[in-house]
């Protein structure tokens, strides 16, 4: 289902251009993730589990990309665009998300059928995961990535990341081909339902005012990103944890649950 290397990068290319702010902010929508909730608004619930990087706050590994991916969220909130239109996630919380396993609905689904949804979860992710690790080597080469612009989503803002070789990429597919494929985790009613688009989320959208300038919005987004073209450092995916999230400005863990280092 994903895209071979070069399809991938033409793609996420395409995403960060003026042509595409222009037609992505047509189509941005309130996200229910966040609800109005005395004037302010809050995180709605929405659980589920997740296998991503270690998030901000704990990744040391990537401290100098987070201290700019932070600098670069409050800069793009300081922007002149209509107040409220973006509600940022917690800088804590940023991660890359490497397979989404279930959420909303779904897992509330699969725990209200079967009481031990969640510690089957976490068994089959620990066995995948140690036979992973067993088929890896020593000598591999680091996985790096980099951040290529400002992405715009229907319900959410991000930056978009790139591999910054054919090896790093090649990497994580293998890795998102071993989860989706296994047959134990598809029994648990786990599938994949997007093509990767390696992105870090930075806030999501909030009210929508019905008379917003969508065409300046576009230019104002698209000059911030521009502006943003720069040395930035490297991404460097070490370490992939299941986490689980009660909402989408927390992803946390037990320190016995699954993980792998590359």
């Amino acid at each position: 289902m994903d895209d071979n290397y070069q399809t991938y990068l033409n793609r996420v290319a395409r995403m960060t251009l003026p042509e595409a702010y222009k037609s992505q902010v047509q189509h941005i929508q309130e996200s229910y993730k966040f609800q109005p909730s005395s004037g302010i608004r809050q995180a709605a619930p929405f659980p589920g589990y997740s296998l991503i990087t270690p998030s901000g706050a704990e990744d040391t590994d990537n401290s100098g990309f987070y201290a700019m991916l932070q600098a670069y969220q409050q800069e793009l909130l300081g922007l002149a665009i209509a107040n409220d239109l973006i509600v940022p996630v917690p800088a804590a919380s940023f991660h890359l998300t490497l397979a989404d396993l279930i959420w909303d609905s779904a897992y509330r689904d699969a725990c209200d059928k079967n009481p031990e949804f969640e510690q089957q979860l976490r068994t089959c992710i620990a066995e995948i995961l140690q036979q992973y690790q067993q088929s890896l080597t020593s000598a591999s080469k680091p996985i790096s990535w980099q951040m290529l612009g400002l992405v715009v989503m229907p319900r959410a803002v991000g930056v978009c990341l790139v591999p910054k070789d054919e090896h790093s990429y090649e990497q994580i597919i293998k890795f998102r081909r071993t989860i989706y494929q296994n047959s134990k985790l598809i029994a648990l009613g786990i599938e994949q339902h997007y093509h990767l688009t390696a992105h870090i989320t930075l806030g999501y959208f909030g009210e929508i005012a019905p008379d917003l300038d969508r065409s300046s919005l576009s230019n104002v987004l698209s000059e911030f990103n521009q502006k943003w073209l720069s040395e930035i450092p490297e991404f460097l995916i070490h370490r992939v944890e299941l986490r689980k999230f009660d909402d989408m400005t927390r992803y946390y863990r037990e320190l016995d649950w699954p993980s792998l280092a590359f």
